[in-house]
């Protein structure tokens, strides 16, 4: 599957609020996402841009599946 190219920062992140990321923080036009599970604590920032780049958004998409324990394309089917 390929990556969209039109979704932004704001976007992305209320679609990864229904896996259980939470907006913690926000810093200038950065925000910070946190999940708490009992694997742990993990956190990842995404920039408010209107369209986030191509390997700023497949960096994202990776760090969240391999967390959530599912692969990359599953993930991208779920949220796209």
């Amino acid at each position: 599957m390929k990556i969209p190219r039109d979704i932004s920062g704001k976007n992305l992140s209320k679609k990864l609020e229904e896996y259980g990321y939470n907006i913690t923080r926000q810093k200038g036009s950065h925000l910070r996402l946190t999940k708490i599970s009992k694997e742990g604590k993990h956190n990842i920032t995404i920039p408010q841009h209107k369209n986030l780049k191509i390997g700023t958004l497949n960096n994202i998409l990776k760090d969240v599946s391999e967390f959530i324990g599912i692969s990359r394309d599953e993930l991208m089917r779920k949220i796209f």
